[in-house]
């Protein structure tokens, strides 16, 4: 008797961190280092799995600081990298990031927060370091950072890094958190592929290379690695185009706007979001990360009672998508800011949208802000 065709959807199980793992491979990253640190440690496992069948490099740093060197190191020699850790690694990242972003060198930084401050709780998530990511770094000058609100996040958000990264010259954060990085969901295989990898732009033809000198209508530098057929200047110190070092204030006024002006001009390109709107709802949840799937519950559950309130998710935090704000809340009356920490974003949105209520819904104890907490807040907030 002939067996009756039976067919099934494939999945997989797969966890942020290994999600994360995936993604940076198949953007094209083909080094890592980093150091031992929850809830970050498996991202260092998966890599040390990956890369070295493929050619690639992974490598357990002596401690954090060492850890990111190794890949400014080979991010100059033309490779793409990547590095992960939590919260009290960032804090000793803090001069590399400032390096890279003078030095205008693509990395990609994996940011898996937990609750702090400081040591704070290993195994609790938290979404603390959302303004250190920005302001971590001397000089105060912009950074892109992205924040995944699941697994599949996780992978197109690292793919979408690598790409900025490359694009714009510069350190790209994931903020992800431990409750993403560490539970394991089922997710479709086949919604996990690179649609587009993007590498770093090469200089003009017949051109004098400049290795801080942009193409024509570009604001990043063209690039050639360190150890080429060209000589390239590589500087930490305020520079010219030409890579020497410089204390001329107008040359230095012109390097540095350009570098500010290469991720504030293009905010709204970089804006990623997901805007749910209810029509004329009254209030808008704006929020990001794990927490975006407690709002999302919470606002399904309100809308089935009969209280129509509108979701916008934020998946670039920084620069801030402020055009994608500004719609989002342009009907509302009421906006609560909903996030993992005592309140960080919240001020941003308070800055851009004057004259609106903006009211804060968080907590930072180590448990996940539940549905019913932003159910009671749109509520009787």
């Amino acid at each position: 008797m002939a067996k009756k065709a039976e067919t099934a959807e494939a999945v997989e199980i797969l966890s942020g961190n290994e999600a994360i793992a995936r993604g940076a491979v198949a953007a094209g990253c083909r080094f890592f280092a980093g150091y031992p640190i929850t809830p970050a440690t498996t991202i260092l496992n998966h890599m040390l799995a990956m890369l070295p069948p493929l050619g690639g490099v992974c490598i357990q740093g002596e401690d954090e600081i060492a850890s990111i060197g190794f890949c400014l190191g080979a991010s100059m020699a033309g490779i793409k990298v990547m590095t992960a850790t939590s919260g009290p690694g960032i804090s000793l990242y803090s001069e590399q990031i400032s390096f890279a972003i003078g030095g205008e060198i693509p990395i990609v930084i994996v940011d898996i927060q937990r609750l702090g401050p400081s040591t704070g709780s290993a195994t609790r998530g938290a979404d603390g370091d959302v303004q250190f990511l920005q302001w971590g770094n001397s000089g105060g000058m912009p950074v892109i950072v992205l924040a995944p609100a699941d697994v599949e996040d996780c992978f197109k958000l690292t793919v979408q890094a690598f790409n900025l990264a490359e694009q714009y010259r510069c350190p790209v954060f994931i903020a992800s958190n431990k409750e993403i990085a560490m539970t394991r969901v089922s997710v479709d295989p086949d919604r996990l592929k690179a649609e587009t990898v993007i590498d770093r732009a090469a200089p003009e033809p017949g051109r004098e290379f400049l290795p801080f000198q942009a193409n024509s209508g570009e604001q990043a530098p063209a690039f050639l690695p360190i150890g080429g057929g060209t000589l390239v200047r590589q500087t930490s110190s305020t520079h010219g185009p030409d890579g020497y070092i410089t204390t001329d204030p107008a040359e230095i006024t012109r390097q540095l706007a350009r570098m500010q002006a290469k991720i504030t001009n293009a905010a709204d390109q970089l804006a990623i979001v997901e805007h749910d709107s209810a029509g004329a709802a009254d209030t808008l949840v704006v929020t990001y990360g794990v927490s975006s799937r407690a709002a999302l519950a919470a606002a399904r559950e309100l809308r089935a009672n009969g209280t129509p309130v509108s979701l916008l998710v934020l998946k670039t935090l920084w620069p801030v998508p402020e055009t994608a704000i500004r719609q989002a809340a342009l009907n509302a009356r009421r906006i609560l800011v909903v996030e993992m920490n005592r309140g960080q974003y919240v001020r941003e949105v308070e800055r851009i949208l004057p004259g609106k209520t903006v009211q804060f819904c968080g907590q930072m104890d180590g448990r996940l802000i539940a549905p019913e907490t932003i159910r009671e807040a749109v509520l009787h907030g």
